[in-house]
């Protein structure tokens, strides 16, 4: 990361602060109190109302459209204060709040959660403007805020899916994660669900609100970020094990599709301390 960036911060957000496309090189919670509007990150797109929270992963494009006044608050942190992966025994966040291509990156809040997230959010505020701010305390409040938001998650999906879920869409997620270093056009996969192209289409877009295309360009991206995060390999050896040609090229796409170079995001998100630890041991 550049020296100048600092490994935790909090935002008040004034109207109009997301109006256009950003991308923080921190993980970014967007925690709205009131309000409705429309959230895009990468490929996502969809509406929202308050209470809500939104997340983005580091060098996530994301911006909002405000249907009217937003209250805004951001959390945000870098990898080198907490790292999501290391962790991932106590908060399963890592794939659920973020990295995940299939599911909406939010967390609707009920009133009693609303009342949770305030009151942690106003503890935490404290904690971070005091003069004598312990990041100890505050590695625990945003650990704490982190499990209750992916409890939350967890729920919600498990009442989705006894409503909604469609088991042929379900069968191409885990197609895609199975095949997404190999197969990279949405041909493939209709053939592999025995149907038409547009039927894929049309059941994505409506099932996942991405097209075929969209979901195996960012599931294969999200890997990429992995590699560059997790692992110390070289640029080289990642486009290599990722299928792709040259380093060259792996460059060009990662950069179309994050705007920024492979070089350029290891440096802003940092190598996690996972990528020191044995094989076998990604967490605690």
């Amino acid at each position: 990361m550049e020296n100048n960036e600092l490994l935790f911060n909090m935002i008040k957000a004034n109207a109009g602060y997301l109006a256009k496309p950003i991308q923080f090189s921190f993980y970014t919670v967007i925690f709205i109190a009131e309000g409705k509007g429309i959230y895009h990150a990468d490929f996502s797109t969809f509406p929202f109302s308050g209470p809500v929270l939104l997340f983005a992963t580091p060098l996530q494009q994301i911006y909002i459209e405000e249907q009217g006044p937003l209250e805004i608050t951001m959390i945000q942190f870098h990898g080198d204060f907490y790292c999501i992966e290391y962790h991932r025994a106590e908060v399963s966040c890592n794939g659920l709040l973020f990295n995940n291509c299939y599911i909406e990156p939010a967390v609707n809040l009920s009133g009693k959660d609303f009342i949770l997230f305030r009151n942690l959010l106003t503890d935490l505020e404290q904690e971070f403007t005091s003069p004598q701010t312990n990041e100890t305390v505050i590695r625990s409040y945003l650990q704490l805020w982190l499990a209750k938001a992916s409890a939350i998650k967890i729920s919600m999906l498990e009442r989705q899916e006894l409503q909604e879920i469609d088991h042929l869409m379900e069968q191409l997620r885990r197609l895609i994660d199975q095949h997404f270093l190999t197969l990279h056009k949405p041909g493939d996969y209709a053939d592999l669900l025995h149907i038409s192209s547009n039927s894929l289409t049309k059941k994505t877009s409506n099932y996942f609100n991405k097209t075929p295309s969209q979901l195996i360009t960012e599931r294969l991206i999200i890997e990429a970020k992995k590699q560059l995060h997790l692992t110390r390999h070289s640029i080289k050896e990642i486009a290599y094990q990722l299928n792709f040609q040259d380093e060259f090229y792996f460059s060009r796409v990662f950069k179309k599709f994050t705007k920024v170079s492979p070089k350029a995001f290891r440096e802003k998100t940092g190598i996690s301390i996972v990528a020191s630890l044995p094989v076998g041991k990604p967490g605690r």
